[in-house]
């Protein structure tokens, strides 16, 4: 494990002579070099017209409301998909359309997107406009049945395009082809609500609401669910997703949310009032989550869309359960992956560059998060595939800096004609299909194409910091300046720093968790509460060891309505007292 700390240059920088030093050290280092780059206000944000395809987009919705048909919301089966479809149905219903309906194809039955099926099933409700949300950029065919049967198709979708592109009404994506939408890292949530904005705008200087007699509504209601889905889906937190997440924690903190978050809030024992965006993603986006992983995302829709406390906290505690189940799912695999892994290494002493693991007994749906977890363990390229009911194999990827992992499937596609059925993604994280009589001569090529790209030195795990901090700034102060300067996320990461610190107290706790009292070599007659979560037990606990070099985070621990300082340890390694 290498340690490197962040490089800045405060001489290239412009920010007001009252912000922090330290803040200005870390937002120079992650690229932000004046103020106006802070503004997280809704008043920063670039103009819904600035999306390539909106005008016909919003045109074609406005000719559903007048003429009252039937719209259906297709989604995708996971937390962006989920706060995607909620959000077009609340804001939709808002501005007057009547007649809506959902539909997430489940994934085990018809997988990804707006496929031929998904649209014979969407026949039950005889629509005349589909509106797809966070998919339906690869979807040629689906579009094409969907022509074929008189249904107009208008895609909202932000993952990359391939080379052809689906022939819908319109496509809102701004990764499409000439699209100078400013940001490209909007998520699916984020690319609905931009569309409605626009729709909104445009109902407005028709005179929509004050010929109706209905009041205008506030986009801003539903910030919480874009701040949501856009946390969930681990997309860049540019300043455009930045200004979103921020507004949206603002509303969730002040209690104007829906019901299903305040009940997923409190299932998950968060504290509304001091939420972060790192509790979207960790305690409620998986919850979401395991709905669509183990049974049917509809159930995290029905949570998103209640109007009632009781029926939200009801549907809540379900998904609860979803998640347990995951979890105790997702342990037995990834036990079961490493088992897999101690078999690589004996045959070769050393594990590939790329990981591809199979069994025919996994689970489809947990995968991917099979994937992430031996990612971020042992800094490779991972593919984990499962068996689908149709006999294929279903694969999830998560990738290291360095490599597309989107990109890369598409080489390996393109290379070997007919290996991979289907594929589509991000850069750090992609899905694929194939024949499980291709499983092998996949295996060689991706591995082939991920040893001409990636160098071994790529494969060396890196913690990046922001340096050291001296003892008085180890304090409740700099954990709350640190706190309200996010929100912190995907390429715009949490602070955090290294030092080395005296070692007074550690011990075990919970299975693999190491609790510690530690002070600063500056200042030994201070105590600062610490906490190593999944500790690596071959070194930890060491009562020999009484200095350690320390990787680790400011964080604030609210126990009994008390609030103290306590680092949350990434990293720790000893020091020897010489």
């Amino acid at each position: 494990m290498q340690i490197h700390t962040r490089a800045f240059n405060l001489d290239d920088a412009d920010f007001s002579s009252e912000l922090d030093p330290l803040l200005q050290r870390i937002y120079q280092s992650r690229g932000i070099n004046n103020q106006l780059a802070l503004d997280r206000q809704l008043s920063c944000l670039p103009a819904p017209s600035l999306l390539f395809g909106m005008t016909e987009a919003v045109e074609r919705l406005i000719t559903a409301l007048q003429q009252d048909q039937q719209i259906v919301i297709v989604g995708d089966f996971d937390a962006d998909g989920a706060t995607s479809s909620a959000l077009m149905m609340l804001a939709l219903r808002a501005m007057g359309f009547q007649r809506l309906e959902f539909l997430v194809p489940n994934r085990f039955d018809y997988g990804y997107g707006l496929t031929p099926e998904i649209v014979d099933l969407a026949t039950q409700y005889k629509p005349q406009l589909i509106v797809t949300v966070d998919n339906g950029i690869s979807s040629i065919e689906g579009v094409a049945h969907a022509a074929d049967l008189n249904i107009d198709v208008i895609v909202t979708d932000h993952h990359l395009p391939g080379k052809t592109l689906p022939e819908a009404w319109a496509i809102i994506n701004p990764n499409q082809p000439g699209c100078v939408f400013p940001s490209k890292n909007l998520a699916g949530v984020g690319v609905a609500f931009y569309l409605l904005s626009g729709l909104r705008k445009t109902l407005r200087d028709i005179g929509w609401f004050t010929d109706n007699g209905m009041e205008e509504p506030n986009m801003a209601a539903w910030l919480d669910l874009v701040a949501l889905g856009t946390v969930a889906d681990v997309v860049p937190l540019d300043q455009v997703n930045r200004a979103l997440v921020h507004q949206g924690l603002m509303r969730i903190r002040s209690g104007r949310c829906r019901p299903g978050i305040q009940a997923l809030l409190r299932i998950a024992g968060k504290n509304p009032k001091r939420l972060v965006a790192t509790d979207l993603g960790f305690a409620i986006g998986p919850r979401l989550n395991a709905a669509g992983r183990l049974d049917d995302i509809s159930l995290g829709i029905q949570c998103l869309l209640t109007d009632d406390l009781n029926e939200a906290m009801q549907t809540a505690e379900s998904l609860d359960q979803l998640n347990k189940d995951r979890r105790s799912i997702e342990q037995s695999m990834q036990q079961e992956a490493m088992m897999e892994l101690d078999k690589l290494t004996l045959d070769s002493e050393r594990l590939p560059s790329a990981l591809c693991l199979f069994r025919p007994d996994w689970h489809q749906g947990v995968v991917g998060l099979v994937a992430s977890r031996l990612k971020e363990k042992h800094h490779r390229p991972v593919v984990a595939f499962a068996r689908a009911d149709d006999g294929s194999l279903k694969g999830s990827s998560r990738s290291i800096p360095g490599l597309h992992i989107r990109d890369a499937m598409d080489a390996v596609a393109t290379q070997n004609p007919g290996l991979i059925s289907k594929f589509g993604g991000h850069a750090m994280a992609a899905g694929l299909t194939l024949e499980e009589k291709n499983l092998a001569l996949f295996v060689e090529a991706f591995q082939a194409h991920v040893e001409k790209v990636l160098n071994p030195e790529d494969l060396n795990a890196k913690i990046i910091t922001d340096g050291n901090l001296l003892s008085d700034q180890i304090s409740m102060y700099t954990a709350e300046n640190l706190r309200e300067a996010g929100p912190w996320g995907q390429q715009f990461p949490e602070p955090c720093f290294e030092g080395i610190f005296l070692i007074n107290q550690q011990r075990v706790v919970g299975e693999n968790h190491l609790k510690l009292v530690l002070s600063h070599p500056s200042a030994p007659e201070v105590s600062i509460d610490a906490i190593y979560f999944n500790m690596d037990i071959e070194c930890w606990p060491n009562n020999q060891v009484q200095q350690a070099r320390c990787v680790y985070r400011l964080d604030i621990n609210e126990f009994r309505g008390q609030q103290k300082l306590q680092l949350l340890v990434q990293h720790m390694m000893p020091v020897s007292g010489d």
